[in-house]
Formats: C-alpha cells, structure tokens, sequence
C-alpha cells in the first residue's frame, strides 16, 4: 500500500517495520498480486491488519492473531482439562444415568408416571390430557425412544440449572457490586451463537462425552433462571421486608419465608424459559453426540430425508408445548396461591 508506505516513512518507523516483504504469502494472496488484482481498491484503504501488513511486516496479519489465540488455547488445554475433567465428570454420570434409566423403564411405566408428574406439577385436567395424548402420539410414529432420551437429558440439564441459578440469582440480588460483575458475563452468554458454545468444548473434551453437550445446555440456558431470580427478589415490596424487619427475623428467616415465595412467580418463569432454551440446544447439541430427536433432525438434513426431518420436528414441537403448558400450569398454580394467602 503506497499510502502507507509513506505514512510509516514520514512517522520515522521504517526501521522498525523492516523490509517490507508482505509476509508469507497465502495462494489467494499470490493469485491476486499476479493477476494484478491488489493494485485495485481506493486510494486510502481501510488500516486493517493485513493492509497495513503490506507496508510493514512488523504489524501481525489478522491470520496471525487468530493463530495466537488457537495456539493460546491449544497451550493452556491440558492444564485446563486438569481442573475441568473432575469437576464435569459427575456431569457425565448424571446424563448417561438418566438416559439409562429412561431407556430401561418400560412405556407402560414411564408414561403413567409422567402424566401423574404433570398432574402434580399442574393440577390442570387439560394440560394433563394434552401431554397424555401428546407422548402416545409421540410412540405411535416410533419416536418414543428418541423424545424419552431428549426428555431425559432436558430434565438433567435444566435441574442443574436451576439448583446453580437460583443461589447464583439470590447472591446477586443482595449485592450491586456482585450484579455489575455478572450482568456482562450473562449478557455474553445470552448473545452469544448457539454454535459458537461447541468450539471451545470440542477441543478440551471428547465428543463421546456426555458432557461436552451437557455443558453446552446448562451454560445457554441458565441465563434466565439467573436473571429472572435476581429480579424477582429486587421486585419484593420493600414495605414488606421492613415488616419482616420489624418482626426481628434474620436475613436467612426473610428470604425463605418472605422474599423467595413473593419472588416465585418470576423464578418459576425463569425456568419455564431454561426449559425452552434447554430444548433448543438440545437440538444443536445433536452435532456433537447427543441423542434424541436432534440426531433424527440432523439425518433429515445430510441426507434430505425430509419426512424423517419434519416428523422429529413435529416431535420437538410437541415436547416443547408439553414443557411449556406444563410450566406454565404450574406458575398459574403458584400465582394463585400467592394470591389466596
């Protein structure tokens, strides 16, 4: 880049920059300088990385720091692996227990015992009649097996999230300076592609474990229970925690008997969304080994199978209303016995 060449020049850093070789050249770099296709472009290009690389070679190319960062990553894997490996383990033994055990239960048990479960959750004749009706649909076109081993890692995965959100929501709620530290960290998670959280995982874990998907779900789908936590909480009617106060109870005694039943509506709609969201990832965790309707889903596509692809769909559909109505019942069920007490 002439332009730069003589900026670098009139700002004494030539010797600094070197002899101005361009670098290793790729094949599309050396295709367009024979081609004549590098002397094109406008007078005063962008000072991008690699345009500036061309005037001096002591500026890294935008390759090169990609480069840095896999071999950054590459460098600190087995230390990383060390700490990581016996944290997540149980992580893996918890997923492959649910899926064994959702596996080995017989239909004519495990189909009476989730629609006494949403009876329970719900108290709701409709809701309990739509998920019978839904997972007998779900068996008669042969995608029992596949929706239970969804089913199994969704309840894994969102119960861990919640029992690590809920605290995580509470300690942030009693701390301003603990919620400006989180928020980002939760806003990263929250935006982040969902193909993106694979990328990392894949090179510290093996794509045979269980938790390499495991991992995946829980960190897309906590950031609602978290945040919906620590809202529900900051939403409490301050006249009724300085009664609370007035009654002399401790912080421990205000928040199991005050704060958190007046903050359940908003907890309970933060997991109706992890669930979703659970459910979502579920599907793209499918690349990376998991099972369930996101393998039939994945065939659909490689190999153009559309009617595989659209009735695990369908499959997926029907789960999610099933979770939804489910927890949606549930929070109906807990508004009304918020407002009765």
């Amino acid at each position: 880049m002439a332009f730069y060449d003589g900026l670098f020049k009139s700002l004494g850093l030539s010797e600094w920059c070197g002899e101005s070789t361009g670098g290793n050249l790729s094949m599309a770099d050396l295709l367009a300088k024979t081609s004549g296709e590098g002397q094109k472009g406008p007078f005063f290009p962008f000072p991008s990385l690699d345009n500036l690389n061309e005037s001096c070679d002591a500026i890294a190319r935008t390759r090169d720091v990609t480069k840095g960062i896999e071999n950054g990553f590459l460098a600190a894997k087995p230390a990383l692996k060390t700490v990581l490996d016996p944290i997540t383990q149980p992580l893996s033994w918890l997923l492959d227990g649910a899926l064994w055990l959702f596996e080995v239960t017989p239909w004519f048990i495990m189909v009476p015992l989730l629609i006494a479960l949403t009876w329970w959750a719900s108290r709701s004749r409709p809701v309990t009649i739509f998920v019978a009706i839904a997972i007998l649909l779900l068996a008669f076109v042969d995608h029992y097996d596949v929706a239970m081993q969804t089913l199994s890692i969704i309840f894994v995965c969102t119960g861990i999230s919640v029992l690590l959100g809920v605290p995580i929501g509470i300690a942030m709620s009693k701390s301003d300076r603990l919620q400006r530290s989180v928020v980002p960290i939760l806003d990263l998670l929250q935006t982040l592609p969902t193909f993106v959280y694979l990328i990392p995982l894949i090179f510290l874990f093996s794509v045979t474990e269980s938790k390499l998907y495991g991992i995946a779900i829980i960190l897309y789908a906590i950031v609602p229970v978290i945040r919906l936590t620590d809202l529900g909480i900051r939403l409490v009617d301050q006249d009724v925690v300085e009664a609370a106060n007035a009654f002399g109870m401790t912080s421990r005694q205000k928040l199991l008997g005050v704060e958190l039943p007046l903050a359940l509506p908003n907890i309970m709609a933060g997991v109706n969304q992890t669930i979703m969201m659970s459910l979502a990832m579920v599907v793209i965790a499918s690349l990376v080994s998991a099972p369930g309707l996101g393998v039939n889903v994945l065939r659909g596509i490689r190999n153009l199978e559309l009617g595989v692809g659209i009735v695990a769909g369908i499959g997926i559909v029907l789960l999610a209303v099933i979770l939804d109505r489910t927890s949606k019942a549930a929070l109906n069920r807990v508004d009304k016995a918020q407002k009765h007490s």
